[in-house]
């Protein structure tokens, strides 16, 4: 049930990290999993009330971002949910040997960024990062923009690199075409 009463439907996407979580978090791993969406960190959150997995969160809206950081780095909890906005810079979250980004967003030095909180001075262990991208939707176009976004960023940086646009009209149409 999600917000006002209103019914979320089933998601596959929500299902697989259910499963991934509850494997996870078994294995005694420290998870990181953020998204651009606090409306989708709130529908987890439920599952994870379901699933009897404890976590802290950090948002926008968090007021105090110690006790949730401290919790987390000191083993209280196994996950820790991130919105991508709020947990973009500052933070150090060593205790982190995986990341988890539920949703992609067009810039991928946003998500590097985010990734980066695990990897840190002090961090003594290999981290393992996960994109959940979802098939035939427009999650894929935005890894195609990336991807894009990403040659031109290298581009910039080597000298004689052919400059390419970054948008183009045929860019927008397909990104806002229907889905197949």
């Amino acid at each position: 049930m999600g917000e006002e009463g209103v019914t979320v439907p089933d998601s596959a996407k929500l299902g697989m990290l259910r499963e991934m979580l509850v494997e996870m978090i078994e294995e005694g791993r420290r998870i990181l999993l953020f998204s651009q969406f606090t409306g989708m960190l709130k529908l987890i959150e439920e599952e994870l009330k379901i699933l009897d997995i404890d976590y802290v969160t950090l948002t926008g809206k968090t007021k105090d971002r110690e006790t949730p950081v401290r919790r987390f780095q000191n083993n209280e909890v196994p996950l820790f949910l991130i919105s991508l906005k709020a947990g973009g810079v500052g933070l150090n979250l060593t205790a982190a040997d995986t990341v988890i980004h539920y949703d992609p967003w067009w810039n991928p030095a946003a998500e590097n960024q985010a990734t980066d909180r695990a990897h840190r001075i002090g961090q003594d262990k290999s981290v393992f990062v996960y994109k959940l991208i979802t098939e035939g939707t427009v999650e894929e176009k935005i890894l195609e923009l990336q991807d894009r976004k990403r040659e031109l960023a290298e581009g910039i940086y080597q000298k004689g690199a052919a400059r390419k646009q970054l948008w183009t009209p045929d860019d927008m149409d397909a990104l806002f075409a229907p889905l197949k």
